[in-house]
């Protein structure tokens, strides 16, 4: 008798195939972002050699010196070679007063040779391991405040966003929303943070449907969320988001402050924002990268390509998109218990089985990754104002995200579409949450959908779709010698939006690496990103 895989008894031997396939289309991807680098991963670099600040404009002094050192020699060596060896032959003392000195014009940037390049080459080394040593104490201190106060009784976690765009209002959110019940706390991004190429600095107090997300920010709400872990005696974790054009910052920064989650996907920047897709690949692999060694868990975007193609039609795509984003995490060294993978609750409730459909593919990445702890995410895309409708809604996404097992569950609001949030919307919501979890217990234990049923077969259905896209794309191949993936992703393969390779936002910060390209933090993170 054939073994099979999970609840819905999938072939192993097309599982593997489509392992397989995924890796196919992935790995071109991987050795493009190999051979190039970024303004952010540069930026990056030097923020974890102890760089921060910024200028009385409110220009990062990371910007200022990467982009002094980039108009003197350009991006393709690096830029801690002519930084260190900049420090070395006395042009300032550290690396915020060698910012203050170039932004004003009075350095000049070479590229040192001989001695004085393994002279530069040893004092990055120590600089930017001091910044991974750092990253490496704070996940010890994330797992012993774990082992002291507790962690979250049951998953999934009860995933809950705030967000004012007042850090000093969201605490208080945030805090009460933890005593509520919930597990995870997102603070989510000011509108358009994303397409910013500079992380904003210090404590923010206005933002646009979301608060700016800032290393004292990140500062701030842990801090918070340790007193109330404390008080609960349960862990709280900690969201942001590492996408956009500073995606390897934010994350860098992340694992500086000890954040628990980040928003990290690889596609969403492309799709959604049009950011450049070369820059996007380049910048998400150093950011998995060290949220691998940070002990991060990543959230994955999926759920976003169900707000504009059909949820249906398309669900081969999500599952598609899980499979490259599990082989991206994989080889940037994050493990399958960091692998947060979205998906979510939006086929149109007036078809008819839609609460089947929505159970076969809850089902069918369940049993695709038995390990990660998926991302289930609430309706949007069919919420009409009819709180009332809504809140039903809302019950139903949670009994899937029960029967189903999943390990992240965000929130739904009845309120969706109408206002944001109030505070007394989010008491609800998570009374609905509580109520559903609590009533049916253990229910995905005794849930077995019928052998070659409805269920069954809509998800072997998407296996086979996703198993057929992956192929075509494998196998596709055009003039330009670049990845298949970049051709699919410009075609409008993935929530029906084109993004071409050679354009988007960001693509003018690409850089492809030189032979002598020396970067201290890649090297010590392609050592293998753990501790």
């Amino acid at each position: 008798m054939t073994r099979t895989i999970g609840r819905l008894e999938l072939d192993p031997t097309r599982v593997k195939e489509a392992r397989a396939l995924a890796r196919r289309v992935g790995r071109p991807v991987v050795t493009l972002a190999k051979k190039h680098t970024t303004v952010s991963v540069e930026r990056a670099t030097l923020r974890l050699a102890g760089l921060g600040g910024a200028d009385p404009d409110g220009t990062p002094w990371v910007n200022r010196l990467v982009d002094a050192v980039r108009a003197d020699v350009g991006l393709e060596h690096g830029v801690a070679l002519p930084v260190w060896d900049a420090l070395a032959r006395g042009e300032a003392d550290d690396l915020a007063s060698l910012a203050q000195r170039a932004s004003a014009g009075s350095v000049r940037f070479g590229l040192p040779e001989g001695r004085g390049a393994a002279r530069a080459t040893t004092a990055s080394r120590k600089a930017v391991g001091a910044g991974m040593r750092r990253i490496d104490a704070r996940r010890k201190e994330r797992e012993r405040l774990i082992s002291k106060v507790g962690d979250a009784p049951r998953q999934p976690w009860i995933y809950l966003i705030v967000a004012t765009g007042d850090i000093y209002e969201d605490i208080p959110q945030a805090q009460a929303a933890a005593r509520e019940g919930a597990d995870v706390i997102a603070v989510i991004r000011s509108t358009g943070q994303s397409l910013l190429d500079f992380v904003p600095e210090g404590a923010t107090r206005e933002g646009f449907a979301g608060t700016y997300a800032t290393q004292e920010n990140f500062r701030l709400m842990r801090a918070a969320l340790d007193e109330t872990s404390r008080e609960l005696g349960r862990y709280v974790r900690l969201t942001n988001y590492a996408s956009g054009l500073c995606m390897p910052e934010i994350a860098t920064l992340a694992g500086l402050e000890r954040l628990d989650m980040m928003l990290n996907d690889s596609m969403y920047g492309i799709l959604f924002r049009d950011i450049n897709p070369i820059r996007t690949f380049v910048d998400q692999r150093f950011s998995r990268q060290i949220h691998a060694r940070a002990g991060i868990i990543i959230n994955t975007g999926e759920d976003n390509y169900l707000t504009t193609a059909d949820a249906v039609e398309a669900a081969h795509t999500v599952t598609t998109s899980q499979l490259l984003n599990e082989y991206f995490a994989r080889e940037a060294g994050l493990e399958d218990w960091q692998l947060g993978l979205g998906h979510a609750f939006e086929i149109d409730p007036d078809i008819p089985d839609s609460f089947r459909l929505e159970l076969a593919h809850a089902m069918l990445a369940r049993d695709l990754f038995p390990k990660a702890p998926l991302k289930w995410m609430p309706p949007t895309r069919h919420m009409t104002g009819d709180v009332f409708r809504g809140y039903l809604l809302d019950g139903f996404f949670n009994l899937v995200g029960a029967l189903t097992g999943q390990g992240i569950l965000l929130v739904g609001m009845m309120t969706e579409a109408v206002v944001t949030p109030w505070l007394s919307d989010r008491d609800l919501a998570l009374q609905n949450v509580r109520y559903v979890m609590n009533a049916a217990g253990n229910l995905h234990e005794d849930f077995r959908p019928a052998p070659g049923g409805f269920i069954e077969k809509r998800a072997h259905h998407v296996l086979d779709e996703s198993i057929r896209l992956l192929d075509r794309i494998a196998h596709d191949r055009d003039d330009t010698g670049l990845p298949p993936l970049l051709s699919a992703i410009g075609d409008g393969t993935f929530g029906l939006m084109k993004r071409p390779p050679d354009s988007g936002r960001g693509l003018d910060g690409v850089a492809r690496k030189a032979r002598d390209y020396f970067n201290p933090a890649t090297e010590l993170l392609d050592q293998g990103a753990t501790r």
